[in-house]
């Protein structure tokens, strides 16, 4: 039976659904927007190590009871949810970018998009949901100081997980698709925050030929991390990182977290 409203609470840390700005329901748990992507982090490398001989990643049943426990201590020192669940803490190793340098970083991109583009007017900026979409609405707003050019925006919902993170495919799955026009004939720049293995950027054009057939595709990320599974490359990279498979990017926004910057992590 589902819970009232007012009394829903995260599986993995035990926020309560006013302690979190995004709360989503599977048919057995629920959990909220920032431990998701713990869990997502977890998934992408237990599919990695049960790769197949030739590469090619394999599916990976991973029970929400399996990632609630290799959770469970684990959380970053500073996203630490006061709540009545366990906290989650993660080690943070490094300061990738502070907000100043995610500002000149967005700043630098939005002028090569500029220059690398001369009909703006033909662009169509699409992040992919969570922190690609206001990354790009960012983006947006920087080219339109520049250029006085209103770049439309749209977003793409896209996620590694099934109903309830307990089945996972090899690939993600895209839920929701939210494009200002027809894309077809169009520049569209897809905007992410991290590029790992290419599978999410992958799924990401899967997803947009759907929608018409686009004169060109570019990509602009504010990380990239290595450990790319496909031949995907991105356009405009704001930072390249250097990390380990353990290692864990991110990003924090303010639509989402409680700063700005970007962190090196590892679980404890």
């Amino acid at each position: 039976m589902r819970q009232s409203d007012d009394k829903l609470r995260c599986s993995f840390c035990g926020s309560s659904k006013n302690e979190v700005k995004i709360l989503i329901a599977g048919p057995s748990v629920y959990i909220c927007n920032v431990c998701i992507d713990i869990c997502i982090e977890i998934v992408v490398d237990d599919s990695r190590q049960s790769s197949s001989p030739l590469g090619l990643a394999l599916p990976v049943l991973t029970p929400a009871e399996d990632i609630m426990s290799r959770v469970g201590p684990s959380r970053a020192r500073k996203h630490e949810i006061s709540s009545g669940g366990a906290k989650m803490e993660f080690i943070e190793k490094s300061c990738v970018m502070t907000k100043g340098d995610m500002n000149r970083v967005l700043a630098r991109i939005a002028s090569q998009i500029v220059e690398n583009n001369p009909d703006l007017s033909n662009v169509l900026l699409v992040g992919i949901r969570r922190r690609g979409v206001p990354l790009a609405e960012r983006l947006a707003s920087r080219i339109r100081e520049m250029d006085s050019v209103d770049l439309a925006t749209g977003a793409l919902d896209i996620t590694l997980y099934r109903d309830d993170l307990s089945t996972v495919g090899e690939r993600p799955v895209v839920n929701k698709t939210e494009l200002p026009a027809n894309i077809t004939g169009k520049t569209i720049i897809l905007v992410d925050d991290v590029l790992y293995t290419g599978r999410t950027i992958r799924a990401a054009m899967d997803e947009l030929i759907d929608f018409g057939r686009p004169r060109r595709v570019q990509l602009a990320v504010l990380i990239d991390r290595g450990w790319r599974e496909l031949p995907i490359q991105a356009d405009y990279i704001g930072k390249y990182v250097t990390t380990t498979e353990k290692e864990i990017i991110k990003v924090m926004l303010p639509e989402f977290d409680e700063t700005e910057q970007v962190l090196l992590v590892e679980q404890k």
